[in-house]
């Protein structure tokens, strides 16, 4: 079974086209036309079995593709006489939670170099992690890279947490600007309801970076301040992931 990586690098998409064959697209924007036949989970994320037309199979983790292929293969159903067998789990209710009010609508996130209106937003089922950080911020710079390789690590096909960024930027375009920097994959709150947020959800710390892991009730389970002791960000990142391994 031949590594896809190296076929992605290898092959074009012509002459690959069936009813059958979808276009897969990896990290490096290489893509080739591929079947996939089934969908498991290996290392927290979700992989796919694939076939070649000329008969070989090959496998792909989520990790190696796109984000939008990404999130296609953790979404993927099987047809319906292979789904009692191959089927991935069945997505999670919608959980209503205490942010409902303030996010609803008020998100955006990276498309392409640009912020725009986040329209796919799936609710977490658990936890929500907030990071309150800004573009000008030199201890949340050191930070962020740490936090990007999180959460690409743990998020693709995890609904239980979703991370949304709290900003103390003065403007839209530093917003933006620190986002396609870092490449941040999660959704961002408005300029324009970050106030409101702040004041309707009063965490510790005043300091950033600071990141603030709830329940979708809103309750505090772990913050970068216990009382006036500054924790750090980490401490709370690496507590998400022992939960999220249980």
């Amino acid at each position: 079974m031949k590594a896809l990586p190296a076929i992605l690098a290898s092959l074009s998409l012509s002459g690959y086209a069936s009813a059958a064959f979808e276009s897969w697209t990896n990290k490096e924007g290489k893509s080739v036309e591929l079947d996939l036949m089934k969908v498991t989970q290996a290392d927290g994320q979700p992989q796919g079995e694939f076939k070649l037309r000329d008969g070989r199979t090959a496998i792909l983790k989520a990790s190696d593709l796109s984000e939008a292929d990404a999130k296609r293969l953790a979404a993927w159903k099987p047809a319906a006489a292979d789904t009692a067998a191959t089927a991935a789990p069945a997505p999670a209710a919608e959980v209503a939670s205490a942010f409902d009010k303030v996010l609803d609508g008020n998100l955006v996130s990276l498309s392409g170099k640009r912020l725009a209106a986040k329209k796919d937003f799936v609710k977490p089922t658990k936890y929500y992690l907030f990071y309150y950080t800004a573009s000008w911020c030199g201890p949340c710079h050191k930070f962020t890279p740490s936090l990007v390789e999180f959460y690409n690590k743990n998020k693709p096909g995890n609904n239980e947490f979703e991370l949304v960024l709290i900003t103390s930027d003065s403007s839209d375009d530093a917003m933006e600007s620190y986002a396609g920097e870092f490449k941040m994959p999660w959704p961002q709150l408005k300029l324009s309801r970050t106030e409101k947020f702040k004041k309707e959800f009063k965490y510790p710390g005043g300091g950033i970076p600071n990141l603030v892991l709830t329940d979708t009730e809103g309750k505090l389970i772990k913050g970068s301040y216990e009382g006036q002791t500054y924790v750090g960000p980490t401490v709370v990142m690496n507590h998400l992931g022992t939960l999220l391994k249980k």
